[in-house]
């Protein structure tokens, strides 16, 4: 699967939430490209780059409810109606558009009734439209609540996610975690320094103890089903 990730931020270099995600990225099959670093697009590049992805990332902070301006200007620019549409062809159809969103308020203020006053989907809700309109799969929206505030164990658990996030095959259920996690944790542990090694292939293969138990446990369900059903 190829992800391409598109970065909307004016002041990308400043911005430590997003140079933490940038140091995140998974090393494979994943473009990264920041909008406001260029002068102006190349159509015709950024539209056979969206062709040639599988999932689409739309990167960006929260700015009054909104996306930045650059990433608008490029949906203006890039996003035509004849390209996304006019021609009846859909270039974009089934494939996944995903939001990964920075916010400087709680979560909690996002929720009914709390101080933003709507949801994040309700923010997000033009783009939604947009991926309806291009018969493209929409993702659930990744959202990072105040960064600057997250503990280290927390950031650690946010690469995790966020790289899942790229790369991990929809929908989010366990069996596609556990996938995920088995074709990538042996490259995580030959990361790892030597000494620290020893612990990575132990989980690895508590791991794997762990997929063989809940398929068993699986087997078993389906045999009580089926002489339920007789």
């Amino acid at each position: 699967m190829k992800t391409l990730v598109l970065v909307s931020h004016p002041r990308l270099t400043d911005s430590t939430s997003q140079q933490f995600l940038k140091a995140s990225l998974p090393a494979q099959d994943v473009t990264w490209e920041h909008l406001e670093s260029q002068e102006s697009f190349n159509v015709a590049r950024e539209q056979d780059q969206l062709r040639q992805a599988d999932r689409i990332i739309l990167q960006f902070p929260l700015y009054w409810y909104a996306a930045p301006a650059g990433l608008k200007q490029w949906e203006d620019e890039v996003l035509t109606r004849t390209f996304v549409y006019g021609d009846h062809r859909f270039p974009l159809a089934d494939k996944e558009l995903g939001i990964v969103v920075t916010t400087g308020m709680p979560e909690k203020a996002f929720q009914r009734g709390g101080a933003e006053g709507l949801t994040l989907d309700a923010a997000l809700a033009p783009l939604a439209a947009v991926a309806s309109r291009a018969h493209m799969r929409w993702l659930p929206t990744f959202p990072i609540y105040q960064f600057g505030y997250l503990e280290e164990p927390e950031k650690l658990q946010l690469v995790v996610d966020y790289q899942r996030y790229l790369t991990q095959t929809q929908p989010d259920s366990l069996e596609q975690r556990q996938a995920w996690f088995g074709h990538r944790l042996p490259a995580m542990i030959d990361q790892l320094p030597p000494e620290q090694q020893a612990t990575g292939r132990l989980i690895q293969a508590e791991l794997d103890q762990q997929k063989d138990d809940i398929e068993a446990l699986a087997d078993t369900l389906a045999m009580i089903k089926e002489q339920e059903d007789d």
